[in-house]
């Protein structure tokens, strides 16, 4: 029997493959991506731009992917075909590309699938296809602009010498959406408003609406406010009165004039269903529904996918499969025929949505919930059923709803009370988004009416509200900043940066985020603009559409913007008093609330200040500034003492004044000047990891010393440029 090596991307997909695939094909796993960029060339970039072309450097991506390939190619050797079934979104594709380079493949067979069952595997497998080569330039193209940004431009906010560690072209637009909205919050003046009802005998409540100033028509008069009002004014009930003496003289009016009812008002209107999900609508679902976050949601969304219980969970689109459709409309009929729509329901795509692909939606609408329980976690099933409850709601009709208006009459002031009765739930029988039903009474207009209580409720104007992760998505998506693959990834970092933290379950901005974002304003603006990052997302996408030559796109973007930008931020910064790009009369919240320390500063000899920061990154809740100088210092836990920063906002270094003492000095000289190489210890992930750095003062500020870093890997230390050092 021939063998075909079946290589996949993720490990949880190996079972439940190996069951459909069978005894004739060897299915492996890359781990994701088993390359990436060289951490070599000018500023370590890994690649090298040209005048017309870009020339790219790759290596393994880590010591697990050099083992990786190293078996891969033995397998190579024994099969008789090789089929690359990576994810079929752009990434997927590229993985596949490396695969096919690393792996000397010359022309592997390409095969995609959006579930993974038997039928779609199988289905895959009987049209194969080669790589889209316009897919892997576009994700080829993303990891070059955004290294190109994030290598050279992150060297700016060192300069900053707060811990500040990195920009990047989606990271920086995202936090620049959090820090408007606190700034908003920040400057934000809360205004006192009255808010006037009258109660009613007959059993309803109406709100001051407005005053007739003539005696004639009184409904003429009003009906241009009501249209114009409905949604401005229908979250407070009513118009609000900005005076406390106005809303006591509407009281007044309506306690001493005899009240009527002179509109009466009901239409029926219908709600459309929501489509199915996408990766932004379901991270937005998981976190109003779930409280989960939406590095959670595709984690769970992921393990689902894997199983074969959902589709791929990636996605932009919010079409689904015809077949599928015809699946649901069965099952509807046999267990809610009223809400079997009269033609399948299509739901209108976003411009950016890539057609090929599906919405997420179950592969098994017909699975019962006592069965899948049986199969996955609590949190699967609690995942799976809302993206089940979406899905057969997108398949049914709209809801219908009675919405009821009632105006009344006292003396010349209007007052408005308003209804509404679900009369068809339809789709909201699955995906409940329906406010309660608010009854008003069966009443005709002329009728006079009995005053229970007319009353006036001070209030006061509120903040806009701080972005939930998940409503930083959504509006990531609207402003087209970032693509599904980048969403989760992007808020993940902004925590990790110390950007910005969850406070009672939204995404703030915190001081170090809005020193960082304040001086990009004026280093690299652009950057910041949604449209501008947007406009490059169009452009990646032009190049996955085959309509953009990617080399040629990046090198005109580097040389007509790019360049250009980063001298006039420099220039900015060498302007700037202290040689920083901030307003400090605006920075962060922290500076102010810093406390004066007893440690002096080893560059102007002033006492130095503690300034509070809740960054992982740190050792201590606080680190050290200068009121004085740039000086910054950061607390060793290792070494007991405060040092400076190294070159690239590094928190601790055996070149930092007053830590030479403290240098682990070990037996191996350096590759490059001979000196003996160092120990120093870091703390990565919550995990205390040891490397070997060269001990001379010049060492990690001298071009020639840039390889020179020996990580600890089991039972030696190993450098990507150097090689190996046994451990002393």
């Amino acid at each position: 029997m021939s063998k075909k090596l079946f290589l996949i991307e993720a490990p949880g997909k190996l079972k439940k493959l190996r069951q459909i695939l069978g005894p004739e094909y060897i299915v492996r796993a890359s781990g994701g991506h088993i390359r990436e960029l060289a951490k070599d060339g000018e500023d370590n970039l890994g690649f090298d731009i040209g005048k017309e072309t870009i020339s790219c450097r790759f290596i393994p991506r880590s010591p697990q992917a050099k083992k990786t390939i190293a078996e891969l190619k033995q397998l190579v050797r024994e099969v008789d075909s090789v089929i690359l079934a990576t994810d079929e979104d752009r990434e997927g594709e590229v993985i596949a590309w490396h695969l096919k380079e690393v792996l000397n493949l010359r022309d592997p067979l390409r095969v995609t699938y959006r579930e993974i069952t038997p039928a779609a595997v199988n289905a895959a497998l009987k049209k194969p296809r080669r790589l889209n080569s316009h897919l892997v330039d576009a994700a080829l193209a993303r990891s070059v602009l955004d290294k190109l940004v994030g290598f050279r431009g992150s060297p700016l906010v060192w300069k900053l010498n707060n811990g500040a560690k990195s920009i990047g072209r989606v990271q920086s637009a995202a936090l620049h959406i959090l820090c408007q909205r606190e700034r908003e919050i920040q400057n934000f003046k809360p205004q006192d408003y009255w808010l006037v009802s009258v109660t009613y005998a007959e059993g309803f409540k109406a709100y001051y609406w407005g005053e007739d100033t003539s005696s004639e028509n009184p409904e003429a008069e009003t009906q241009e406010r009501d249209d114009a009002g409905e949604d401005t004014e229908k979250n407070v009930g009513g118009t609000k009165v900005l005076t406390e003496e106005e809303a006591q003289r509407l009281v007044s009016v309506a306690k001493n004039f005899p009240h009527r009812i002179v509109k009466v008002e009901g239409k029926t209107v219908n709600r459309t269903p929501p489509p199915p999900f996408t990766t932004s609508s379901l991270q937005q679902a998981a976190g109003s529904r779930l409280k989960w976050s939406p590095e959670k949601t595709m984690q769970v969304a992921q393990t689902l996918y894997e199983g074969g219980y959902i589709t791929y969970m990636r996605t932009d689109s919010v079409y689904l499969d015809p077949g599928f459709c015809a699946t649901v409309k069965e099952w509807l009929q046999e267990k809610d025929p009223p809400n079997v729509p009269t033609k399948t329901v299509v739901h209108r795509q976003s411009k950016t949505a890539q057609e090929a692909h599906e919405a997420i939606r179950p592969t098994d609408i017909r699975k019962s919930s006592t069965q899948l329980k049986g199969e996955i976690g609590a949190e699967e099933f609690e995942l799976y059923l809302l993206v089940w409850l979406r899905t057969v709601a997108s398949q049914c009709k709209p809801a219908q709803l009675l919405k009821s208006r009632i105006l009344t009459e006292s003396g010349n002031v209007f007052w408005q009370a308003r209804g509404q009765v679900v009369i068809f739930a339809g789709y909201a029988r699955y995906w409940k988004d329906l406010s309660a039903d608010s009854v008003l009474p069966p009443v005709s207009k002329g009728q006079g009416l009995t005053l229970g209580r007319a009353d006036q409720e001070k209030k006061q104007t509120q903040p806009p509200p701080r972005y939930t992760e998940a409503k930083l998505v959504q509006q990531m998506e609207r402003r087209g900043i970032g693509r599904p693959s980048t969403f989760a990834p992007t808020v993940k970092t902004l925590k990790e940066r110390g950007y910005a933290e969850v406070v009672k379950r939204q995404l703030q901005a915190t001081g170090l985020g809005l020193e960082v974002d304040t001086f990009l304003q004026k280093t690299l603006p652009e950057l910041l603009e949604s449209d501008f990052t947007a406009g490059m997302e169009n452009k990646l996408d032009a190049i996955a559409r085959g309509q953009q030559n990617w080399q040629e796109y990046i090198i005109a973007w580097n040389e007509d913007y790019f360049k250009n930008a980063l001298q006039k931020a420099l220039g900015v910064i060498k302007n700037e008093p202290g040689g920083r790009a901030v307003d400090h009369a605006n920075t962060s919240q922290a500076n102010s609330k810093a406390k004066e320390s007893k440690v002096i500063c080893p560059g102007c000899g002033g006492k130095m200040l503690a300034v509070p920061s809740k960054s992982k990154k740190l050792h201590k809740d606080h680190f050290l500034k200068c009121p004085n100088c740039p000086t910054v210092m950061f607390y060793n836990k290792w070494h007991k003492a405060w040092e400076l920063p190294i070159e690239g906002g590094k928190n601790s270094s055996p070149h930092s004044p007053g830590s030479k003492k403290a240098l682990n000095l070990t037996k191996h000289p350096c590759p490059v000047c001979g000196e003996k190489l160092a120990l120093k210890e870091y703390e990565k992930e919550g995990q205390k990891k040891r490397m070997l750095v060269c001990s001379s003062e010049k060492g990690p500020n001298d071009k020639k010393h840039q390889g020179v870093a020996y990580f600890q890997s089991r039972n030696v230390f190993w450098s990507k440029k150097y090689g190996e050092l046994s451990i002393d």
